[in-house]
């Protein structure tokens, strides 16, 4: 089957949308598919084979955060490119609701067509206002995905329709078979003070980066010696401003980090914290740091709450609040036993978010949708060349 799946987000840029559209990629080319990816890219050298550039991204605020988007007559020129040259048999745009190059590719398509939501916003004023102008696109999908009940909830709510729920994947074998490192192992189950892990870019509120920090001093007092290790993209020193001096001392930057990287510190850490305060339709690192054997700590965001079985392959907390982290995390990493009883159910959990299961689900809604149909063909640009206010 050739395949084309449009990525909304700068690929320069990580991020979870773009985690789930390389990784089903580089699944469905496994298996034997011919796979094409547009996605925003200015590094054109960097890019897997797989992935044409649209060009360069530019910065946008949306739902909470500020996503690299590519949009306009240039981005809409090289959509319409890419379709007409790819012939795909199906396309697979993921967040079409967004001002981005899978908006214009729903615009500019016609044929098979499937579209993934991945975002979770209750109370989007602008999606309600945009729906007259993305109705026209997604009306013409054949089948639409939502990678969390939240997801599709924002989706019915906002724009009405319904989606099938398939979570996002992981290879949870690539993050259970790393090799833990020494240098991030802080051995809780041994009696040692034990080390955190968080991963996510530092300035970005949402994360929740600040209140595992205003947390900090209340762990230590605890247990003296714990260490912080913060993985991930922003200004080490703006985010630690306030800290005491003994506080400071045992957070530790590492800065960006591969994948294997990252498997290596989540199998490394006595316990993984996700502090963030909304705005999350799923939470894959929660899966990653499960499939890889760290126990999870979590703000009790519905999502979260979704992801971790209701509470029983990992811990829960009230969002944004400092005190109640510190004492969980002070409470499990004083507990062997928890900690071990985590690690297993997070075990057989995961095991549903694994690709072989999530790719099976996605071939099949792929299947349905071209069963006896024509391949995907670009139309005339007079539709989004007047919803681009360019006139015909």
């Amino acid at each position: 089957m050739k395949i084309g799946i449009v990525c909304p987000y700068d690929w320069d840029v990580p991020g979870g949308v773009q985690f789930h559209i390389r990784d089903l990629a580089e699944h469905l080319i496994r298996l034997g598919h011919e796979v094409s990816v547009l996605a925003p890219a200015e590094d054109e050298e960097a890019l897997p084979p797989y992935v044409v550039s649209a060009g360069r991204a530019v910065a946008v605020p949306y739902n909470g955060s500020v996503a690299r988007l590519s949009f306009g007559i240039l981005s809409a020129a090289r959509v319409r490119r890419w379709l007409h040259d790819g012939r795909f048999d199906i396309l697979h745009v993921h967040e079409p609701a967004s001002p981005s190059l899978s908006m214009l590719a729903a615009w500019s398509a016609s044929g098979p067509m499937v579209g993934t939501f991945h975002t979770s916003n209750p109370r989007s004023r602008a999606m309600i206002a945009a729906s007259p102008i993305l109705q026209p696109g997604l009306e013409k999908m054949s089948a639409r995905i939502a990678v969390s009940e939240y997801a599709r909830r924002t989706l019915v709510e906002h724009l009405g329709g319904d989606a099938v729920v398939i979570p996002n994947g992981v290879d949870v074998r690539f993050f259970a078979d790393a090799e833990p490192d020494p240098r991030w192992q802080g051995h809780a189950l041994d009696g040692s003070p034990g080390t955190i892990g968080f991963i996510g870019r530092i300035n970005e509120p949402r994360k929740g980066l600040p209140t595992l920090l205003a947390a900090l001093p209340r762990i230590l007092a605890e247990r003296p010696g714990v260490r912080l290790l913060v993985a991930g993209k922003g200004d080490q020193e703006e985010a630690v401003q306030g800290l005491a001096p003994e506080v400071r001392a045992q957070v530790e930057f590492l800065g960006m980090v591969s994948d294997e990287e990252k498997a290596r510190l989540l199998r490394s850490v006595d316990l993984y914290v996700a502090p963030n305060t909304g705005g999350e339709s799923f939470g894959i690192i929660l899966v990653e740091a499960m499939s890889a054997g760290a126990p999870v700590l979590a703000s009790d965001l519905d999502a979260f709450r979704q992801v971790l079985d209701g509470g029983d392959a990992g811990e829960l907390f009230p969002i944004e609040d400092a005190q109640a982290l510190a004492q969980s995390a002070v409470k499990l990493l004083g507990n062997p036993q928890r900690l071990g009883e985590l690690r297993e159910a997070a075990a057989k959990h995961v095991r549903r978010f694994d690709w072989e299961t999530v790719g099976a689900d996605i071939l099949s809604v792929y299947e349905t949708v071209t069963d006896g149909r024509p391949p995907v063909a670009d139309v005339e640009p007079t539709g989004w060349r007047g919803r681009l206010g360019l006139g015909s």
